[in-house]
Parts: structure tokens; C-alpha cells; sequence
């Protein structure tokens, strides 16, 4: 993981992505974030405060995808919540990356 920042930079990264991202062959779930790399700068995973269809996850990992990306995970409790599947969309906003 990359070290944290001095000062947090606040983001305002607004999209929409299905839950469900291939890694090596498994569906994980999770959302990844589009041009990701460009982004944060980095391909090592980052923190960042996030919401997914407006439920806060504050100072959550922002891990790598093994593709040079970042993804998201959405924790089955976080699924119930929502009331969405692996394969539904949803909104997703990063307003604060710490590291």
C-alpha cells in the first residue's frame, strides 16, 4: 500500500460500474474504478473515502486489480444493504484519497 498522505486530497470522481470484477479467473465482488492508474498515479492500492449509491465506506482500501487498475470491494452485508446482486449497478463517488 502506498504510504499516507500528509494532507488528504479530496476527490470528486463520480460512475457507475456492475459489481463484479474478474480476477484471475474468479468474479470478486467488487466495482473497479475507470482509469484508475491515470487517476491516483499509482499501481499499488490506495485509501480513499467512498459511497456506493450514497452509503459512506470511509477510509476503505482502493486495492489493485492485478491489470493495472483499482477496484472497490462490496461486502455481502454492504450487498443486503443495498439490495443488489453481483451484476447490478451502482453509483460510485471517491470524495477523499488518503495514501
Amino acid at each position: 500500500m502506498t504510504p499516507r498522505l500528509e494532507h488528504p486530497i479530496d476527490l470528486d470522481v463520480a460512475f457507475q460500474a456492475p459489481i463484479g470484477v474478474d480476477v484471475k479467473g474468479e468474479m470478486w465482488s467488487c466495482v473497479e474504478v475507470p482509469d484508475s492508474a491515470e487517476l491516483f498515479g499509482t499501481k499499488r492500492a490506495v485509501r480513499c473515502d467512498v459511497l456506493i449509491d450514497d452509503v459512506e465506506l470511509p477510509d476503505v482500501g482502493v486495492m489493485v486489480t492485478g491489470r493495472g487498475g483499482h477496484m472497490v470491494s462490496i461486502s455481502a452485508k454492504l450487498r443486503a444493504k443495498l439490495g443488489k446482486q453481483i451484476g447490478d449497478t451502482v453509483a460510485v463517488r471517491l470524495t477523499r484519497r488518503y495514501s
